[in-house]
């Protein structure tokens, strides 16, 4: 079956750097757009970056633009999200999700398969 597991989440203080990484199996990870979402306690969830399933454009939100960048390596079946200058407003259980010969789209509903979800935790 579909799995997409995200992983190098954990503890950061202000201002470090942090790469989250999403490996897909059971799906020809080079078809699928990726997103990466986010959810901070009590908020809704939010996608912060996208990368189309050419890998040829990627995609980032406003509310982290200049910081965070997304890629991918379809030789590894996995997506990238480096975050660059993290804030104690990125603290939030980051999700990644595929779609299928998808461009990049910001929302949910576009999706058709999700992570389990990592957490991100920036305090100092």
């Amino acid at each position: 079956q579909v799995q997409l597991v995200e992983s190098g989440g954990g503890l950061v203080r202000p201002g470090d750097s942090l790469r989250l990484s999403c490996t897909a199996s059971g799906l020809t990870f080079s078809d699928y757009a990726i997103g990466w979402f986010r959810q901070a306690p009590g908020k809704e969830r939010e996608c912060v970056g996208s990368i189309t399933w050419t890998g040829g454009s990627s995609f980032i939100s406003s509310s982290v633009n200049g910081r965070f960048a997304v890629s991918r390596d379809d030789a590894k079946n996995t997506a990238y999200l480096q975050m660059n200058r993290v804030k104690t407003e990125d603290t939030a259980v980051y999700y990644c999700a595929a779609d299928w010969k998808g461009r990049g789209s910001f929302v949910e509903s576009q999706y058709e398969y999700w992570g389990q979800g990592t957490q991100v935790t920036v305090a100092s």
